[in-house]
């Protein structure tokens, strides 16, 4: 309507004089401007070539979406929501206490071992779809015996955890195939930029600043 495109209007201009200001206050100059402003133009540019190369009309087949539903099957046919008995401890400095607690095989014998080498922890309890774990991560998981902890370490901690519960939540019919198609699309999104990533490097004059050379390959 004519007051909204007014409304909508005055916003503008309020937009574009708080921009003028920001201007004479010489924002637009400032290292984390530039900085930020850099770094959108990259991620841009970025989309942009990804755009240009992924084919957004070509839409997968059945049989390739099934397949697609077949290798993940966390996220569709035998997608769980799981409970998780979980203990936060910060990550040991004596190997030997490692090795104990990835021997553990209940909650209760790790939480001993903890005990007894004076690490103190915090224990709490989460849901986990099982939609978030990556293929490995799940098919590992997977293979723990019921009751038997698994550790998740981080940089300066670790979460040691016990499924307690698994309730069933398959995805199936149309919400499936859109995740389907989501991920397809992502995959081929990794592969194209993994493709000319390595097309570029293998062109590409690189070098390096002594002490920030990459690690060699082992």
């Amino acid at each position: 309507t004519k007051d909204a495109r007014a409304a909508e209007l005055q916003k503008l201009v309020d937009r574009k004089l708080v921009v003028q200001q920001a201007r004479a206050d010489g924002l637009d100059k400032s290292p984390e401007f530039l900085n930020q402003q850099r770094r959108m133009t990259e991620e841009l540019l970025l989309n942009m070539l990804i755009g240009k190369r992924l084919n957004a009309s070509q839409v997968p087949s059945p049989d390739e979406i099934a397949a697609f539903e077949k290798a993940h099957p966390q996220v569709f046919a035998t997608r769980e929501i799981w409970t998780l008995d979980q203990v936060i401890y910060p990550l040991p400095k004596d190997a030997g206490v490692t090795t104990k607690l990835g021997a553990a095989k209940s909650m209760d014998e790790l939480t001993q071992t903890l005990t007894s080498s004076g690490i103190q922890f915090q224990r709490t309890s989460r849901k986990l779809d099982t939609a978030l774990l990556p293929d490995q991560i799940y098919a590992q998981i997977s293979r723990v015996a019921p009751g038997e902890p698994f550790i998740a370490p981080g940089p300066d901690k670790a979460v040691a955890n016990v499924i307690t519960e698994r309730n069933a939540a398959p995805l199936s019919g149309d919400q499936a195939r859109a995740v389907a198609l989501d991920g397809i699309r992502k995959q081929a999104v990794t592969k194209i930029v993994g493709d000319r990533v390595k097309d570029l490097r293998a062109k590409a004059k690189i070098q390096y600043q002594p002490g920030f050379e990459p690690p060699a390959k082992k």
